[in-house]
């Protein structure tokens, strides 16, 4: 069954944001990059999110947009999960990163046009160990 993983927002100041969380809900640091940190509950992430170029925001939003960015879902079989988003009225947006072993977060709009991912377990447990 399909996980959800984190939310991620965009944020002008990423100290600031990371602070407020962690002050005001006692999440605790789980990694950070310099576009990124990676916050926990325990449960769910919330990744906050500072893009430095509009590629790296990887939409029309682009790198000045500052909110929810996107939600991440674990998923067990990626190519199963992507014909059912089609099939429920989801469309493909982008794949991201490409890696050399093929895994990567392939992104999507649901109906609405609301951005989300989805990636395996292993992909995604790999992918935040080396942002820290």
């Amino acid at each position: 069954m399909p996980k959800l993983r984190h939310i991620a927002v965009t944020v002008p100041d990423l100290e600031e944001a990371a602070r407020f969380y962690e002050t005001t809900f006692g999440m605790t640091r789980a990694s950070e990059s310099d576009i990124a940190i990676l916050l926990s509950d325990g449960v769910v992430s919330l990744a906050i999110l500072k893009f430095k170029t509009d590629e790296q925001a990887g939409d029309e939003r682009g790198k000045d947009f500052h909110g929810l960015h996107h939600m991440g879902f674990v998923v067990e079989d990626i190519e199963a999960m992507q014909q059912t988003i089609e099939d429920n009225g989801g469309q493909y947006h982008m794949r991201l990163p490409n890696t050399s072993d093929g895994a990567s977060e392939i992104k999507f709009r649901d109906p609405n046009g609301v951005v989300f991912d989805i990636v395996t377990t292993q992909y995604a447990d790999k992918a935040w160990d080396s942002r820290s």
